[in-house]
């Protein structure tokens, strides 16, 4: 087996300076949400670890992972591409083709077999027998499963991989299946969305590489770094939601103050996802934002659930401001009942007072 340069070697190669190598690992341990004190950790990990084999393969799919990936700012792109991993096979970005394409794949299976990591963009249809979707003259099912045999990780990205995505919505005449379901002997890292946030799917690799092991998951395999809150825990809007705040309809009164858009279809109170921290294009913004709600797209099954534009039912609301009268009359009917209970048992012991009194002064009767 070929052994691979350290990311540090690269980059120094590259006339990137100690002093930016060290900041880099900052970042790095920013975007994955781990204390200063695991910096030199990862330090450590880029400067002595070789860079790890990533085999990129793509099903039925639209490609928007890979779009939204290239798009990472922390790390940048170019960095995680060329230096951070070695990306030896990806027909989307990779310079050769046909033949040759082919031949880069084998050679890495071989060179590096049982150290390697796949990942997989789209999902793999199994009704007639796989020919849905061919790769190079071969079923993509069956190179999935050949890639996939000596690989030490696979990483499913975005909706299509995790769980099936729109190829999948019914009836589903294809049979699109998530990966997840086809390989079951291998540790698989789901990282969903339609697409995933860019530095979320390059601070899953950047983690893997820096501890060389699979990031903590959720029960559904997500890492919960990433996955660990639901878009309403974070949400700007949040507040107007407690208060009874709501966009009534498109252009309202609500809408052009931020009110919250859960009335509108936002799945942000049931959906699990990172958007309201990290954000997109580089922090600057996230659909709800923007001022349309969330479709819940790392959610399993958002393609059947119905309208994006329907709200979601079995949300509990407290509309504070909304309900603040109710409450203050319900408050001052116990008050009212209870004063009126105290004056009534004040006025009856009063009486019995009285009577006692009068009884005690009236006169002895002569026997």
């Amino acid at each position: 087996m070929q052994t691979q340069d350290t990311f540090y070697q690269v980059m120094r190669r590259h006339g990137v300076t100690r002093r930016s190598f060290l900041k880099f690992c900052s970042l790095t341990a920013t975007s994955l949400g781990l204390s200063s004190s695991m910096i030199p950790q990862i330090a450590y990990a880029l400067e002595n670890k070789p860079r790890t084999p990533v085999i990129w393969l793509h099903g039925l799919e639209c490609t928007c992972c890979t779009e939204s990936f290239i798009r990472s700012a922390h790390p940048l792109a170019k960095d995680a591409i060329l230096s951070l991993i070695s990306l030896d096979y990806d027909d989307t970005i990779m310079a050769a083709a046909g033949q040759q394409a082919e031949q880069a794949l084998a050679d890495v299976m071989r060179e590096y077999k049982g150290n390697y990591i796949v990942s997989v963009e789209g999902n793999a249809p199994l009704n007639e027998d796989g020919m849905f979707c061919i790769l190079a003259g071969e079923p993509f099912l069956e190179k999935l499963k050949r890639v996939s045999a000596d690989a030490k990780a696979i990483i499913a990205w975005g909706a299509c991989a995790s769980w099936g995505c729109v190829q999948a919505a019914r009836p589903n005449p294809t049979k699109a299946t998530p990966v997840h379901k086809l390989i079951t002997d291998k540790p698989i890292i789901k990282v969903p969305g339609c697409p995933p946030i860019p530095e979320v799917m390059s601070a899953v690799i950047t983690y893997m590489l820096a501890f060389d092991r699979i990031p903590p998951l959720d029960r559904l395999g997500r890492p919960k770094m990433f996955y660990g809150q639901r878009i309403h825990d974070k949400c700007y809007r949040r507040a107007h939601f407690d208060a009874g705040q709501f966009v009534e309809a498109w252009d309202d009164e609500g809408a052009r103050k931020g009110y919250c858009l859960y009335k509108m279809g936002c799945k942000g109170p049931t959906t699990y996802n990172a958007c309201s921290t990290v954000r997109w294009n580089d922090g600057v913004s996230f659909p709800i934002q923007s001022g349309h709600g969330c479709l819940g797209c790392s959610e399993d099954g958002f393609w059947d659930y119905g309208s994006f534009y329907s709200r979601a039912t079995g949300i509990p609301q407290t509309g504070i401001e909304a309900t603040a009268d109710k409450i203050g009359l319900g408050v001052a009917g116990v008050a009212g009942a209870a004063a009126i209970a105290h004056a009534t048992v004040s006025a009856i012991k009063h009486a019995r007072n009285k009577n006692n009194t009068s009884s005690e002064n009236a006169p002895e009767e002569k026997k």
